[in-house]
């Protein structure tokens, strides 16, 4: 890629970076990465209350990072961009330890 084609994709790749850069969000979307949660169980992985939480998940869907579906009364969570579960995999292979 040259540098006039970066400029050109410069503004989605910092609003996706500025997006990820909240440290609850990204926690939040390493949850989605292992698949579709309903609300209490994000709430119970992420250690933020249901009113925080409901905040950044606000952000995500906005930004159409994640998706919803709901089932009766539970509303469920999955990542809803490939370009989101692209950059999570890259970090996950940047910074978890490997298995052998």
């Amino acid at each position: 890629m040259n540098i006039q084609e970066m400029r050109q994709c410069a503004p989605k790749a910092l609003s996706l970076l500025k997006i990820m850069s909240n440290e609850n969000r990204l926690f939040i979307l390493c949850n989605l990465l292992e698949g579709e949660l309903a609300v209490n169980d994000l709430v119970a992985r992420v250690n933020l209350a249901q009113s925080a939480l409901s905040q950044h998940l606000a952000i995500l869907r906005e930004h159409n990072f994640v998706k919803t579906r709901k089932e009766s009364q539970t509303v469920y969570y999955s990542l809803d961009s490939k370009d989101v579960v692209r950059m999570m995999m890259l970090l996950q292979d940047l910074y978890l330890p490997k298995k052998q």
